[in-house]
């Protein structure tokens, strides 16, 4: 792959959808990534012994200064490639959870790392750059 060495072996995160609002007042929390700045959804490691959707929980406190509850089964998963020092890319499987935003706070572990923008779904789909979560926000879009 063009720009790294692709490690073999799949590695899973979770990621927080975080949703507020029904209807067409439906909108999608995005953050931006630390290092790249593109736009994406709170998501991260789990840690040994933490269900995936409480991890969702809380990288989504962690990264966008979200609180809510996520559903313990996911909505969807998607593929990326993460890429670390040296320009190794780690192939990573990211289970999605739907997590319902409860409140938004005004600071949070890391507000001066990463910009929080609500979007409606369907402007997510358009800024995100993984196809297959695009694809899923495309489906929230559609209701």
């Amino acid at each position: 792959m063009p720009g790294g060495d692709v490690v073999a072996d799949l590695r899973r995160q979770c990621a927080a959808l975080p949703l507020t609002g029904m209807g067409t007042a439906l909108r999608v929390v995005l953050v931006t990534s630390r290092e790249t700045r593109r736009w994406v959804i709170p998501k991260g490691w789990i840690e040994p012994g933490e269900q995936p959707h409480r991890s969702a929980v809380r990288e989504a406190f962690e990264e966008a200064g979200i609180v809510g509850d996520a559903d313990p089964e996911p909505i969807g998963s998607f593929g990326y490639n993460k890429r670390k020092p040296g320009g190794v890319l780690l192939p990573c499987e990211v289970m999605v959870y739907r997590l319902r935003v409860a409140r938004l706070l005004h600071d949070w572990p890391e507000r001066r790392q990463r910009e929080r923008r609500l979007v409606t779904p369907a402007t997510a789909a358009g800024l995100v750059a993984e196809p297959e979560l695009a694809a899923l926000l495309r489906t929230i879009a559609a209701g």
